[in-house]
């Protein structure tokens, strides 16, 4: 377990080729529309997601820029790398789903983020308080020809989702989101306590190379009722995924392969959980952690060719992720 908890705070310092397991569950907060009518380019958008495959060295950059409220001080700026493979879980189409793994230079492999990406969807989740997520639905005009995103976390625990179309007309694809909300992100929690939430608009655009990923956040305090009490400041956030050739990434491809099957389990009840209540409530503190330490230390064992009973992975879930209504 020590292991695991280690390789899980690393993940989390960090901020924010394809194999495919026999099944994947429906992603979350993407219900599939009957017979979708496809834009013209939706192949071409498709390609545009697919880029994302592959073996990277990432750089995370984040720079508050523009104080909000009177005497705000902006922080200093964060910098952080890693070396990270983005795999394929699936690809139905109007549905693909790419997971992040991180290697380190020792070899230790870290499940990272996931991001779902659906086709004319027709809901999503939305972060509306502190660890509670629930399902609305998308407004037909808004999703029509568009992609929604849903972005998890290293335990598959949602975090956010953006709707938006793809723009194809400069020589390279870049999709940009609506403004939706996110909760506190990781390189914070152990550091701020004087927001609790992110309303941002996210950029993806593939370029020579790689990929990148610019975030335009507003650090805010919001109520209860999910209303704003203030702003604090703005934040501009640049991911750089460059495309690297002389590092192994062996360690993540062999990790994937031996734990696939139960990461996919635990997609399935994170699905179910969904289903069942229209949205979820996390009864852990902002970060997660008991329902990170416990997956990881699970698929831990996994990977040493243990078996984890269905119940075990059912008692993380009866203990810590509730409906909403739980808040």
């Amino acid at each position: 377990m020590t292991r695991y908890l280690l390789l899980a705070t690393t993940a989390l310092a960090l901020a924010a080729c394809a194999t495919t397991p026999a099944s994947a569950p429906t992603a979350v907060g993407a219900s599939t529309p009957p017979a979708p009518v496809l834009a013209a380019d939706y192949d071409a958008d498709r390609q545009a997601i697919l880029s994302m495959l592959g073996e990277y060295e990432v750089s995370f950059d984040f720079q508050e820029t523009v104080a909000l409220r009177s005497g705000y001080q902006t922080r200093p700026a964060k910098h952080s790398g890693a070396n990270e493979v983005v795999i394929l879980v699936e690809d139905a189409g109007d549905r693909i789903v790419l997971q992040h793994l991180l290697v380190s230079r020792d070899g230790h492999v870290t499940k990272h983020w996931r991001q779902d990406w659906h086709y004319q969807a027709t809901e999503r989740f939305e972060f509306t308080a502190d660890q509670t997520w629930r399902m609305r639905a998308i407004d037909p005009a808004s999703t029509r020809g568009a992609w929604t995103q849903c972005v998890f976390e290293v335990s598959d625990a949602p975090r956010y989702c953006g709707t938006g179309r793809f723009n194809h007309k400069y020589g390279v694809a870049t999709w940009t989101s609506d403004r939706s909300w996110r909760p506190l992100p990781r390189r914070e929690y152990t550091t701020r306590e004087d927001y609790n939430a992110l309303n941002v608009e996210n950029r993806h655009t593939m370029v020579p190379g790689g990929w990148t990923h610019e975030q335009d956040n507003t650090k805010v305090v919001r109520r209860a009722d999910g209303s704003t009490d203030h702003t604090l400041v703005r934040e501009f956030g640049f991911n750089n995924y460059r495309k690297v050739e002389d590092f192994d990434f062996g360690p993540a491809y062999r990790y994937w392969d031996a734990t696939q099957g139960y990461w996919a389990k635990v997609r399935a009840l994170w699905q179910a959980r969904f289903d069942a209540n229209d949205g979820v409530h996390l009864k852990t503190e902002v970060d997660g952690m008991p329902v990170i330490v416990a997956t990881f230390t699970q698929a831990g064992k996994v990977e040493k060719g243990e078996q984890i009973a269905e119940g075990d992975i059912q008692a993380v879930f009866d203990k810590y992720v509730l409906a909403p209504s739980a808040q």
